[in-house]
């Protein structure tokens, strides 16, 4: 049943973030190529830092949620990120940098009504509804690992989260599973 939520989550986790890179490369794109004569910074090139870092942020959502969907669908069991205590780990990582990233560009571009008849604010606008839709399915996302591998006292095992003691490689260390 966990294993269902978490992969599903994932799976939002991953197309949110697909959305949200594309979103921040459209406006990457716009701010570094302004057409003459456009009002934004008098026509002059720039980007926002902080759309760069909603971008990696993105990036690396893309690459976790395969990475995790893969993993617990085959049952795979990587030395690399195979543990509840690792993937807790690379969840709090992306939480840390989806929450920053969205906080510091709601900060900046808080309240867009104004401008919604313009295309690249109607961008920045969907940007951050992605960012903050991808930190709340990545929050969930850390609370259910966190909650199976409590209930299970699996820190240490598989985040896969189904043994079988005769498949796993992991078969020395536990043997039964509630």
């Amino acid at each position: 049943m966990f294993g269902l939520i978490r992969t599903y989550l994932y799976c939002v986790f991953g197309v949110f973030s697909l959305v949200l890179f594309g979103l921040t490369a459209a406006r990457l794109k716009y701010t570094t190529h302004l057409p003459s004569g456009d009002p934004l910074n008098n026509g002059h090139n720039f980007f926002d830092p902080i759309v760069v870092e909603l971008l990696f942020s993105a990036l690396l959502g893309m690459v976790w949620s395969c990475y995790a969907v893969l993993t617990i669908h085959h049952m795979r069991e990587d030395r690399f990120i195979f543990s509840f205590a690792s993937e807790i780990l690379v969840l709090s990582t992306l939480f840390v940098l989806y929450l920053v990233g969205a906080a510091i560009a709601t900060s900046i571009w808080g309240d867009l009504s104004f401008c919604q008849q313009f295309h690249a604010c109607r961008i920045l606008t969907t940007m951050l509804a992605f960012a903050w839709l991808s930190w709340i399915v990545l929050m969930c996302s850390l609370v259910a690992s966190v909650v199976v591998a409590i209930a299970n006292r699996a820190f240490f095992s598989p985040f896969h989260g189904r043994w079988n003691p005769r498949e796993s490689t992991y078969s020395e260390r536990r043997t039964s599973r509630v």
